[in-house]
């Protein structure tokens, strides 16, 4: 299957002739992969195999756009600089900065992300996770798991569900929640866009 039918299968429309340019400039092996639970995606250098990059399969067009792209910039840092710096550091950033400029309007993203993801973009980090209102505009697009809602949803004190333990909902700090695990009585910090199940 060729690079642009692979990619009209998970990004918006208006996106795919883009990603697939930057696909034939910067070659590599693309791999659309389960859901990892670490990760989005990865861009992974192998002496003798070239560039791999991966993407989850379970991403909304959007997140999966955004994703793609992180690990095309990281590409492209490593193609011109070879591990010059962070990994997440300003060449990086900039880079990043720079691949998405082209896509970032109206006709590829929904007005709901396209502010918070300009605002992320001033000064990306390693996982969109880390910018509350971004996440939530992405997570806003997935489809609601049935019986679930976001941790974020949950009221402070209210229980809820999560990898088959049940906890009481705590305060929110920056991206993540405290929340109390009902049968031990431990504080647990929970990231806060993750889907969990009423009780």
């Amino acid at each position: 299957m060729d690079s642009y039918r692979i990619l009209e299968k998970h990004i918006p429309e208006a996106a795919v002739a883009y990603c697939t340019d930057l696909w034939k400039k910067y070659p590599f092996a693309f791999r659309v992969t389960r859901p990892r639970r670490t990760k989005l995606g990865d861009f992974r250098a192998e002496p003798g195999k070239g560039f791999t990059i991966t993407v989850n399969d379970n991403l909304n067009p959007s997140a999966f756009l955004i994703t793609y792209l992180h690990e095309v910039a990281h590409l492209i840092v490593f193609r011109q600089y070879r591990r010059r710096g962070a990994p997440h550091g300003s060449l990086w950033q900039r880079t990043f900065r720079e691949v998405m400029q082209p896509i970032l309007h109206e006709g590829v993203f929904p007005a709901s992300v396209l502010e918070p993801l300009r605002d992320y973009l001033t000064n990306p980090a390693a996982s969109t996770g880390a910018h509350s209102a971004l996440t939530h505009a992405l997570r806003q697009l997935d489809a609601r798991p049935t019986g679930q809602k976001l941790l974020i949803e949950v009221p402070e004190g209210e229980t809820f569900r999560f990898l088959q333990k049940d906890y009481v909902r705590g305060m929110k700090r920056r991206t993540r929640v405290v929340c109390t695990e009902k049968s031990s009585g431990l504080k647990v910090s929970i990231w806060a866009h993750v889907w969990v199940e009423n009780t």
